[in-house]
């Protein structure tokens, strides 16, 4: 699992299904004390859901071998390789037995994902769900140009305008405070989700967003992928993301299970370009609108400059930050 939200949320799951079986699970997530996690890997679990990071710690320590390992999962692989996983995620592969069976589920399907599946999985089947880029046809979306020292103010007026439960997305984990602060300052219960927070407070974010204690929560990315909460109205993408892929992981958050949902986009004016280069992935093109809620020009994908990289200055950013995790990515276990 990329993030430890993601694995202990299948770990509720798997406890409440394999429980009833007599299956044990062990939940191994770094940011967390290890001494419980020792206990369980002792008692022998039938299934271990685990973060890269801290499975390899325990390995290390002897705590769990991979010897008799019998059917491997690895979920969201490309988000894995975002973060800086690729090391650890292939050292992992190294010690699990080559007589198993293995499971690679990913949005995307990059050459490295590809380059995982030719090495380390036989005779590997394919099974596309949905096309690349695709968004569930119950969100309505949209976006509206806007300037950055107006975007407060206009979330403000969206909060008014829809009752319900907001997701909002952040670029930075310092720009989702100071998001959550003025939210809070205008009168709603908001918590903020990214990885300058305690795992307890994470979840507890996560948990009072999901039981309806905070009507508002506002995260990195940390949370556009397989986190599920039921009933969100609105996700806002107050800064768009900085790959293009993450778009519709945003998104999705919204209008699950069949139902409906809004998605709104923020967009300077220079962002243009991200805006068509996210419709021709989408096959769609989305209403424009001014912060009065005008509707504006259409921007068709062709508006963007050919050989243009998605973000051209959140490109630059986005080089640095894999540089970051990556160097990092031992600590976050």
């Amino acid at each position: 699992m990329p993030t430890r939200e993601l694995a202990v949320q299948v770990d509720e799951v798997l406890r409440n299904v394999a429980g009833k079986h007599g299956l044990r699970t062990a939940l191994i997530i770094g940011g967390t004390n290890p001494g419980p996690q020792v206990r369980q890997l002792k008692q022998d679990p039938h299934i271990v859901i685990a973060t890269p990071g801290r499975l390899i710690d325990h390995m290390e320590q002897k705590h769990v071998s991979l010897s008799n390992v019998g059917m491997l999962v690895l979920d969201e692989a490309d988000r894995m390789l975002d973060m800086g996983f690729e090391p650890q995620l292939k050292r992992i592969l190294s010690f699990v037995p080559n007589d198993r069976q293995t499971m690679l589920f990913s949005a995307t399907m990059p050459d490295e994902i590809a380059a995982i599946a030719q090495k380390y999985m036989k005779k590997p089947f394919r099974i596309e769900v949905a096309r690349a880029g695709s968004t569930a046809e119950g969100i309505d979306q949209e976006v509206f140009i806007v300037k950055k020292d107006e975007k407060l103010d206009l979330l403000g007026r969206l909060l008014k305008e829809y009752k319900g439960a907001v997701l909002v997305f952040s670029r930075t984990k310092y720009g989702a405070k100071k998001i959550a602060t003025k939210v809070r300052s205008m009168g709603h219960t908001a918590d903020e989700l990214h990885s300058n927070r305690s795992q307890h407070q994470r979840q507890n974010a996560l948990k009072g967003f999901s039981t309806g204690k905070y009507r508002v929560l506002i995260a990195t990315d940390i949370a556009a992928r397989g986190i599920d909460v039921d009933d969100v109205e609105l996700v806002v993408n107050f800064d768009l993301p900085s790959q293009i892929e993450d778009y519709t992981h945003r998104i999705g958050r919204t209008g699950r299970a069949g139902s409906t949902g809004k998605a709104i986009s923020f967009a300077v004016p220079e962002e243009k370009d991200d805006i068509a280069q996210i419709q021709n992935m989408i096959k769609l093109t989305l209403p424009i609108k001014a912060p009065c809620g005008k509707k504006i020009e259409t921007i068709r994908a062709s508006e963007g400059r050919p050989g243009k990289k998605f973000g051209h200055s959140i490109h630059a950013r986005r080089k640095v930050s894999q540089q970051i995790r990556h160097r990092v990515s031992r600590k976050r276990r």
